[in-house]
């Protein structure tokens, strides 16, 4: 008698040991995260986390879910990984935050058309670095090898991050007119509006590997940056006392996420004057023969947290925030009203 071999699961294209060589590669990044409440390691069918160790004694869970968007693109299209998990740790951690808070753990969820072992593992520990920077625990996630789905070298990736508070400390709380706003400065363009930045650098003419116009080093690494994590500020200005709300500045610029934490018949003035517009959005404006108010609606604009603060809080918390090393500025005030008004300009 003769045997036909038959098909295996590898000739269809996905490596189930490649998968597992991921996971040893990544356990040692992942050690490294742990914090008060982890509880399990790598490897099992889910992750266990203690609230009580953790030090909460009547939580409250929060979560928060995102992407990195079409930043992916370039980091794809350079080959520069290595930081596109900062970036997914930060959109999650950095509107957790915002809800008063604190990061736990998280998770990533990675796929690809054929799994690339060492670019996957670069990725995951651009995840653990984010994860140590903002004091959560990553405590497992998913490797998808799907042949057919992605054009080749593509890959997608997904953050989900958990965190709590004490019952009764949520925010925004407490919001009223005559509150002071601080921003804090950002890093670049983060992670939002890279649909325009792409098709920004299509109508300029450069490729990624171009001397950047606005920076040093090459267009690419400079579109790279990875998104700021204000986690750990952030709690220790609200464990200050007088903060009121925050809001993490992503898709919608100044314009239309300062207005989700204020309360009905509140708005916002802004004075463009407080702060200098950063090297990257003037180029990109400029390029794009972009209006100020279309920047002020697509992009951070140099600012990519903003705090609301009482008055008679505003210096001691912005002294706290500069020694945390954030880059502060005034920004105005809380007013009667709705939406944001500015004053001033940027471009």
């Amino acid at each position: 008698m003769t045997t036909k071999n038959g098909l295996t699961y590898a000739d269809a294209g996905v490596d189930i040991d490649a998968g597992n060589a991921l996971v040893e590669r990544i356990k040692p990044a992942a050690k490294r995260t742990n914090r008060s409440g982890t509880v399990s390691g790598l490897g099992g069918f889910g992750a266990l986390f203690d609230l009580k160790a953790a030090g909460y004694q009547d939580p409250i869970l929060v979560a928060a879910t995102d992407g990195v968007g079409t930043k992916l693109r370039i980091a794809i299209d350079t080959g520069v990984v290595d930081t596109i998990g900062v970036d997914l740790v930060a959109m999650c951690v950095n509107d957790l935050v915002c809800q008063g808070a604190e990061p736990l753990f998280f998770l990533d969820y990675f796929a690809t058309g054929k799994l690339d072992v060492d670019q996957a593992a670069t990725i995951v520990e651009g995840i653990a670095k984010g994860c140590e920077a903002s004091g959560c625990a990553l405590v497992g996630g998913e490797t998808a090898e799907m042949p057919g789905m992605y054009h080749k070298g593509d890959f997608d990736l997904a953050g989900f991050a958990v965190g709590a508070m004490e019952r009764g400390t949520a925010l925004p709380d407490g919001v009223t007119e005559g509150d002071v706003l601080l921003g804090l400065a950002s890093d670049g363009v983060h992670s939002n509006g890279y649909s325009f930045v792409r098709k920004v650098v299509e109508m300029s003419g450069l490729g990624w590997d171009a001397p950047a116009p606005f920076a040093e080093g090459t267009l690419g690494q400079a579109l790279l940056v990875p998104t700021r994590l204000y986690v750990k500020p952030s709690l220790a200005a609200i464990r200050e006392g007088g903060v009121h709300a925050l809001a993490h500045i992503t898709g919608g610029g100044l314009t239309e996420n300062l207005p989700r934490v204020l309360p009905e018949g509140l708005g916002a003035q802004i004075d463009l004057g407080a702060w200098t517009l950063p090297p990257v959005f003037r180029w990109l404006a400029e390029t794009a023969g972009m209006a100020e108010a279309e920047l002020l609606k697509t992009f951070n604009a140099g600012i990519g947290m903003i705090l609301a603060v009482s008055a008679d809080r505003a210096d001691a918390i912005e002294a706290l925030l500069a020694q945390q090393g954030e880059t502060v500025s005034r920004l105005g005030h809380v007013t009667a009203g709705q939406g944001v008004s500015y004053s001033g300009r940027l471009l």
